[in-house]
């Protein structure tokens, strides 16, 4: 019976990660999530990935995996779907070691296919190594022809196999795994973070812009490494640092020691703003930065770069809640619910056609008549793709009887692809790139628009330097 009710509690969890599959069809997909522990066997590693996982499961449901290391002798379980979907207790208690690394995905570079699930783990020279990436490189295919010059065979068509394959080749004249990765970071250009565990190392990487987030913790005598600080909270883990950008970070039975010589100088990273807009748990804690804190002053700067007659403040519920809040709070209108989110749907966002997809979000996504009915409504979203899944969802709120909709974006106008991770599509699908806001005011079906004011992107992170990237609006694409 404790099993049943673990089960139904278990599907219940992983469907509330599915919940705005296809709201974000048409908005910008997440990244992938990373999470490692060294400890020792009694400490159950692969339970302590699987809770951490849980908690990173908005960066990636397309697929996830976890990684083992029994004193040398490496395991895996890699599944496409969800955390809960993917293990079981019995598929945990087959993963015994002293340490693992696990990973969720969403796949911005290589195909969604099972051989792309990660971690990968190679077989080459120097034994086994497993291999977990986040982020997106911009010489993958340069480097994977290069090596397949040479006779180097490659299974997916990931870039953490391109990565995996460049530690390898150059662990073979190394001296341990640690020289190895820190070899092969100017070969790799782009945004990663990588976890790599070799038979008795985890080993650490985060580019040297710090595109995407990655700290450590503490759990007991174990050490954690993860993408967000919201996975260490999952597992139980006291947070100590984040991973510097360029910072190479070996854990082993010595301890933990870094190696800084590919750290920028100080003022040059470029970790992505949409990690604070979007794409991090409002309760992750990035680079010293609050995410809900930075959402909350997104909503307040809207209020006042936007001011406007309003009766409620409304979320396209769930990422742009924390700016709603604080859009209410600056302008004193009050803050409501006006949507209510079906758990229990299902991964409709495949649908084929634009008509599935509408009927998709229509179940997905109710209107609260009683609160929007006769009424003027601020509508707070975090940004606008292709601009067809906000109008239908304008379209709705004024067919339950909403007076008047003002849509409130808390972050500026798309303009440009990314190439670091991020699914931006090309600057020919990117509706600002062919209308005007008050164009795109008129599509829409809004009686009003406003964009977050892209100088005001600085003091969300509370800070008086360009340190984030914003080349999705901007088109300067750092150090490239």
């Amino acid at each position: 019976m404790a099993n049943c009710k673990l089960q139904i509690i278990l599907f219940a969890i992983c469907h509330l990660y599915v919940l705005g599959m296809v709201i974000k069809m048409e908005k910008l997909k997440e990244t992938c999530g990373l999470f490692g522990i060294y400890g020792d066997r009694n400490a159950d590693p692969a339970t302590a990935v699987y809770l951490g996982l849980f908690a990173l499961q908005h960066r990636g449901q397309e697929s996830c995996g976890i990684a083992v290391s029994d004193m040398g002798v490496m395991d895996s379980c890699r599944s496409m779907g969800l955390v809960a979907e993917a293990f079981d207790a019995e598929r945990l208690e087959k993963l015994k070691g002293h340490m693992a690394i696990g990973h969720v995905r969403y796949a911005t570079a290589g195909d969604r296919l099972p051989e792309n699930n990660q971690p990968l783990i190679l077989r080459y020279a120097k034994g086994r190594l497993a291999v977990a990436h986040n982020g997106s490189l911009i010489n993958a295919e340069a480097i994977r022809e290069r090596l397949a010059q040479t006779g180097a065979l490659f299974q997916s068509t990931a870039d953490t196999e391109v990565i995996a394959q460049v530690i390898a080749r150059e662990r073979v004249n190394a001296g341990s795994i640690e020289q190895a990765v820190l070899r092969a970071m100017p070969q790799l250009k782009g945004a990663y973070c990588i976890l790599a565990m070799s038979p008795r190392k985890i080993v650490a990487a985060r580019d040297p812009f710090g595109f995407r987030p990655l700290c450590i913790g503490r759990l007991g005598e174990s050490y954690v490494v993860a993408s967000e600080s919201c996975a260490l909270d999952a597992a139980k883990a006291q947070f100590l640092r984040d991973v510097e950008p360029g910072e190479v970070v070996v854990i082993d039975e010595k301890g933990l020691r870094s190696f800084r010589e590919h750290c920028p100088p100080a003022g040059e990273s470029r970790v992505c703003i949409f990690e604070y807009i979007y794409f991090a748990r409002p309760d992750s804690v990035i680079d010293g930065v609050s995410v809900h804190e930075s959402r909350l002053k997104a909503g307040r700067l809207l209020a006042r770069q936007y001011p406007v007659q309003a009766d409620i403040v409304i979320p396209v519920p769930d990422s742009s809640t924390d700016a709603a809040i604080g859009y209410a709070q600056e302008s004193g209108i009050p803050f409501e619910l006006g949507f209510v989110r079906n758990s229990y749907v299902g991964r409709t966002f495949i649908m084929p056609t634009q008509s599935q997809r509408r009927k998709s979000i229509d179940i997905k996504l109710t209107v609260i008549e009683q609160s929007v009915r006769d009424r003027r409504i601020v509508m707070v979203d975090d940004s606008i793709v292709r601009g067809s899944t906000c109008r239908h969802i304008i379209h709705n709120l004024k067919k339950a009887g909403a007076k008047e909709v003002h849509v409130r974006i808390s972050s500026p106008t798309l303009h440009w692809p990314c190439f670091f991770g991020t699914d931006i599509p090309t600057k020919e699908e990117l509706t600002s790139n062919h209308n005007s806001v008050e164009e795109l005011r008129d599509y829409i079906g809004a009686d009003s628009l406003g964009f977050l004011r892209r100088e005001s992107l600085r003091e969300l992170l509370n800070s008086d330097c360009r340190n984030y990237c914003d080349a999705c609006f901007t088109g300067e694409y750092p150090g490239y």
